[in-house]
């Protein structure tokens, strides 16, 4: 290694003066003297020609390595860090030292400002406050930390860093999700109701939205949905006595009904006069019955079925049974004690006979409403078309083992092609059965009967042919019992087709009712037959199998008198 540096850098000459605590050499700037410089070897085993650290004139030997003898020596000072000498043996004061460079006499100095070396791949020295104390406090590297030292406690930092950030991550993903499966909640649950109150649409179920002239389970509207009804009449040869009931099958709503009509049913005979269903069966027969419904309820019958009750026992033979909640025990007719077990019990899902079917349809407990002796008939002609085929030719062939003789216009293939769609409708469990409600006096009322006239049957979409009567209900309110029957006369002679409504509160005035626009002349002409005043015609609320209504008050004189 040299001892001088020359770099090119300028006439400045740079020497070395020794190493410090890092092992790196340390150099400084030869001053310039006048006086020609001995010749300087640091590898002579005899010494140097120059001290650069005499203080005199003196000069004295120094070996870098040590090497070699170069005679007596005076005591070599001891310095520290900066520069300051320690007292050596024999106490005596040597010069302060410096490593870069900078003598000091005694005591406290301050470092003078000189140019120090820039060597090449050394850092330069750094530059220290001049109001540091060299006499402070002495430091030494082993008492400093460096960041650049791991210890334990940086380890336990970054862990629980580490620890905290998967623990916010961990809680950010809970959210997150949580978020995600309100999100999918609210979204099922918007749908589910969206759904439901589509289908409650669809089927004409919504409250507020649903009426005979909505749209009911299909796109059409009531009117112009199309239906195929037949009537069936029940006639039990033993007892005597006939159960009535609409079949309806509905091709555009794919619905079927049967339609139970109570045998109190008012209807209009061919001669004008009021009946009931029961009579009408008797003494009109099958043909002015099923006119006489047709003009009650504004129905259009294709045909009726007329069902004895042996026909019925066999049918319930043929289909191999059926299965009907029963809703009372039916005593056996041939039983020879009253203690004889039931011929019929009470119960779910018990399997009838035709036998026992026929003694459950017509069965009528002594004191009971004929309405409950319907709904049997209702839920044993039901059983049997859940249990008939669906295949029109076999049905047909059904009705022909049967060896009932069919009434026109109805043939026996007509019947079993309508019971093979019936059976198609009772097995997917689109059919139902209801009852026709009426009033004591056998009427149909305007709410009563409005679901089934209107919805089930189509009653109030009948739009009459060009030269139908006019259909006039008449309710009494005048408190005279004969204004009905005189009223009645008067307008089957204006041609008017006369509708039993039966008798009301008594009222004051009369009045003649209309529902729709179209009808309001009709009304009108009704009024002025009967002798009542343009004023007496209102707009309001009319039964579903009349046109115009009329109430007859206690101001109503008939023309009779």
């Amino acid at each position: 290694m040299n001892d001088r540096y020359d770099a090119g850098y300028g006439a400045d000459q740079y020497e070395l003066v020794g190493y410090d605590e890092y092992g790196q050499p340390v150099y400084r700037q030869v001053p310039q003297r006048q006086t020609p410089q001995q010749q300087y070897d640091p590898y002579s085993q005899q010494g140097y020609g120059y001290d650069p650290y005499a203080t005199g004139g003196q000069q004295q030997a120094y070996d870098p390595y040590g090497s070699g003898d170069t005679g007596p020596q005076p005591p070599t000072p001891a310095y520290d860090a900066y520069g300051t000498t320690h007292q050596q043996q024999g106490g005596s004061q040597a010069s302060p030292y410096d490593p870069y460079g900078r003598t000091a006499t005694s005591g406290q100095q301050h470092r003078v400002a000189e140019q120090t070396a820039y060597i090449p791949q050394q850092a330069g020295p750094v530059e220290e406050p001049q109001s540091q104390d060299r006499g402070g406090p002495e430091y030494h590297t082993e008492q400093f930390a460096f960041v650049e030292e791991p210890d334990q406690d940086s380890e336990d930092v970054i862990d629980w860093l580490k620890f905290t950030e998967n623990r916010t991550e961990r809680r950010e993903e809970a959210r997150r999700r949580a978020r995600a499966r309100v999100i999918a909640l609210v979204v099922v649950l918007s749908l589910a109701a969206v759904g439901g109150v589509g289908y409650l649409w669809y089927a004409g179920k919504l409250p507020g939205l649903s009426s005979s002239d909505d749209r009911t389970g299909t796109g059409t509207p009531v009117s112009a949905q199309k239906r195929d009804v037949i009537v069936v009449h029940l006639h039990n040869t033993g007892k005597g006595g006939t159960s009535t009931a609409l079949l309806v099958d509905n091709t555009t709503t794919k619905q079927g009904t049967t339609v139970l009509l109570p045998n109190s049913l008012a209807l209009t005979g061919d001669d004008g006069n009021t009946t009931t269903l029961a009579k009408s069966v008797d003494d009109d027969g099958s043909a002015g019955t099923r006119d006489a419904i047709d003009t009650v309820l504004g129905t259009e019958i294709q045909g009726t079925w007329r069902l004895d009750t042996p026909y019925l026992q066999n049918l319930v033979d043929l289909v191999g049974n059926i299965e009907v909640d029963t809703d009372t025990d039916v005593p056996d007719p041939d039983a020879k004690s009253k203690g004889a077990a039931p011929l019929v019990r009470k119960g779910e899902a018990q399997t009838l006979s035709g036998k026992t079917a026929v003694a459950y349809a017509t069965y009528q407990r002594p004191g009971e409403a004929q309405n409950a002796q319907l709904k049997r008939f209702g839920q044993v002609m039901q059983a049997v078309l859940r249990k008939m085929t669906s295949d029109t030719q076999g049905a047909t062939v059904t009705v022909q083992t049967l060896g009932m003789i069919i009434e026109p216009p109805l043939t026996d293939k007509d019947l079993g092609a309508f019971l093979a769609r019936l059976a198609d409708l009772a097995k997917g469990g689109d059919y139902r059965t209801t009852v026709l409600p009426v009033q004591t006096d056998g009427t149909l009322s305007a709410r009563a009967s409005a679901g089934v006239v209107k919805d089930v049957l189509g009653g109030t979409a009948k739009s009459p042919e060009k030269d139908a009567a006019v259909r006039v209900s008449v309710r009494n309110a005048s408190g005279v019992r004969d204004n009905t029957d005189k009223a009645r006369v008067v307008l089957l002679n204006g041609g008017f087709t006369f509708l039993e409504g039966g008798s009301a509160a008594t009222a004051a005035t009369s009045r003649v009712v209309y529902t729709d626009p179209a009808d309001k002349e009709d009304a009108t002409e009704v009024a002025k037959t009967l002798g009542l005043s343009a004023g007496a015609v209102t707009k309001g609320e009319v039964p579903g199998n009349a046109d115009v209504t009329v109430v007859l008050g206690r101001d109503y004189t008939p023309a009779s008198s």
